[in-house]
């Protein structure tokens, strides 16, 4: 059965409107998907962006100085972490140093062991250990078995500047009055250290840190007798 041909013109344009419609539908849906693509992309960028420059937002505080009889006024430099102690620090832990790790007495032997290691490089306390080690005949603890003991004593400390500027070195001189039993006269002998330290950041260990709280090490330690003179009595 054929349709008259005014109902054919109908349909085809009813037919052409339906796909007008549809072809708009999905015109729609595309820019649609696009349009939430480039949100996305956006609020992505704008994050990473965030997290970027997210290191370089600080705030750094500054004191301002003014001095009272000029009236000049000017901002006081931030400490930065890296400076050295005060000399007069530097020359507390190396006489420190040495009297404690150039001494003996058994009651603190052990205590002196500890401590002094605290103040010791890797390299140095390797060194140490095998010093201390009893299996070792010229250890302190197999020396002093016979009831001696060492006391230190020390009497200047001298700082040294490397051609490359930076001082990392110290020449100490001491005494060391030993004596051989109660009620026995001290000996004296004469020594001189060379010392190389540096200071480091110092140990997450509480009790390392309450002998060292500033990470003062000993890289090298060279010590002998300042006088090859036989050791002269003095009275106690």
């Amino acid at each position: 059965m054929t349709a008259p041909a005014p109902l054919e013109g109908y349909f085809r344009e009813a037919a052409a409107w339906d796909a007008d419609r549809i072809s708009a539908a999905r015109r729609s849906a595309r820019l649609a998907w696009r349009v939430a693509a480039g949100g996305w992309s956006c609020a992505v960028a704008g994050s990473i962006a965030l997290v970027v420059l997210m290191p370089l937002k600080r705030v750094d505080a500054f004191v301002v100085r003014v001095d009272n009889a000029t009236g000049i006024v000017d901002v006081v430099p931030a400490y930065d972490g890296p400076a050295r102690p005060d000399p007069a620090v530097t020359r507390y832990f190396v006489s420190h140093h040495i009297t404690i790790c150039e001494r003996f007495n058994l009651a603190t032997a052990e205590s002196d062991y500890e401590e002094c290691g605290a103040f010791h490089a890797a390299q140095r306390n390797q060194a140490w250990y095998a010093l201390w080690n009893p299996a070792n005949a010229a250890s302190p603890l197999n020396v002093h078995k016979d009831g001696s003991s060492v006391r230190v004593q020390v009497e200047s400390v001298s700082f040294f500047q490397r051609a490359s500027g930076v001082t990392d070195l110290a020449q100490v001189r001491y005494l060391k009055a030993q004596r051989t039993g109660a009620g026995t006269d001290e000996r004296f002998t004469h020594w001189i250290a060379t010392i190389q330290f540096a200071y480091t950041a110092p140990s997450a260990d509480p009790r390392v840190r309450r002998w060292n709280p500033l990470g003062f090490k000993v890289i090298e330690l060279t010590s002998e007798p300042e006088a090859l003179s036989e050791p002269q009595p003095r009275a106690g």
